[in-house]
This record gives structure tokens, sequence and C-alpha cells, in this order.
């Protein structure tokens, strides 16, 4: 379902554009409804459009040849996909698909780069954003390699709940994805938290039960993006 914008966006990033700013991207916007599993980009592919997520959660991907595959960022309300076209790139290695559907507003990527060609305040502002998502991959890294498999699902849940509330509607498969470990290993961090009352699992939903307690058991793992997208956007 795709319709013309008719209000300002609920997305963080052009929430905060300045309205002249917002004028001049709006007619190349249109509202759409993603669903789970809808792919925005695949790798080595171009990139057609830009999503602005009102909703949902997008997830983008690493692979190989050898179709290993782990996620390295996760996208929501607060950002927006196709940051390659930001960057001066129409294509990346990387994949992208909606873990959970939502309400999106998307500009053909062309259009976007035209925009932020003609008004470099919108091209600083999508930059700050990609500086942004950077340190969220390596904030990824920092926490595979340096911390236990409980702590890294208890950051990637916080993530999940900033951008999605309370129920997350989160598979195995795909926490197996976001840790880059076996399903058996999922269901058994799974039962830590679950044990320490921070949250409560069913097959394919998860609550947060205690986000204070969370954060305290992902400990350093959990904040540093989060951070630095307030320091930059909090205005």
């Amino acid at each position: 379902m795709n319709t013309a914008p008719q209000s300002r966006p609920k997305n963080g990033l052009l929430s905060r554009l300045p309205q002249e700013v917002l004028g001049l991207i709006l007619p190349g916007l249109e509202r759409v409804t993603l669903q789970q599993n809808d792919v925005l980009f695949e790798p080595f592919q171009t990139i057609e459009h830009v999503y602005f997520f009102e909703g949902g959660l997008s997830s983008e991907i690493a692979v190989n040849g050898s179709s290993n595959r782990i996620e390295v960022g996760c996208i929501g309300v607060e950002g927006m996909s196709g940051l390659p076209v930001v960057l001066g790139t129409d294509r990346t290695p990387h994949r992208s698909f909606m873990q959970v559907g939502g309400p999106a507003m998307r500009i053909n990527a062309a259009d976007l780069e035209k925009v932020m060609d003609g008004y470099p305040a919108l091209r600083k502002q999508l930059l700050r954003y990609a500086h942004v998502f950077m340190v969220q991959i390596a904030a990824t890294a920092l926490a595979d390699g340096r911390y236990n498999v409980n702590e890294r699902l208890a950051r990637w849940l916080l993530m999940c709940h900033d951008r999605l509330g309370d129920e997350l509607a989160l598979t195995h498969d795909f926490l197996a994805l976001m840790l880059g470990v076996r399903r058996p290993s999922v269901t058994d961090a799974l039962h830590v938290l679950e044990g320490e009352r921070l949250i409560k699992a069913d097959r394919a939903r998860i609550q947060v039960r205690d986000r204070s307690g969370l954060e305290q058991f992902a400990g350093e793992a959990y904040g540093v993006p989060e951070a630095e997208y307030r320091r930059l956007f909090s205005s």
C-alpha cells in the first residue's frame, strides 16, 4: 500500500528537519507498509529506494560467498535504510530486510541524491546518522568479541525494545542470526534471562519485564551508539 504523506513524519530523522528542508524532500516521499521479511536491498545490487521507518525493525546482514550470515545492525523509527546512497555509492555487500514489519516513508535513491546535492543541511543530517550506524556496527563487533552470549542477547533485546516496545515478535532463528550462534545457545541464553526475571519468552514472542535489570545485565555491551544518537539528535 502506497500513499502520499499527509502529515509530518514520525521518523526520527525526518521529524527533526527544519520545515523548509522537509518541504524539499516531502514531494518525493511516499508512505508504504512493509511486511515481515520484505527485502530492502540485496548484496551488490543497486539500491533503488531509501526507507525512513515510522515503525517496525529492519536488519542489516553481513554475508559471504559461503552463505555465512550475521546481523551487524538494526534500524527502526530512529533511522533509515540505504545509507550507502548517503555515502555516495549505490550498492553494498550487505543485505537488508524487515524482521518486523511496519510503516515507512520511501524515496527513490536518485531523487534523494538530488535533494542532498541542493541542500547540504539534509546531507549533513543523514551523514550524522550514518556515523551513528557505524558506531553501532563497531559496538556489535566489540560485543561479539568480548561479551558472552547472555550479555549479547541482553544487548540485542534492549536495542529491539528501544524500537518496538515491550512486546518483541522475535523468533529463535532471528535471535540466532543476531548473535551468530546456534539455536540451542539462544534457548539457553533466554532461560538465563528468564531465570533473572528480566524477560518472559514464548515461542516467537519476548516480553521485556525489567528494562532496568536488563540494562544492568548487559553492562557496557549496551549504550554507546544510543548515547551517540542522543548527543547528535537530542535537539
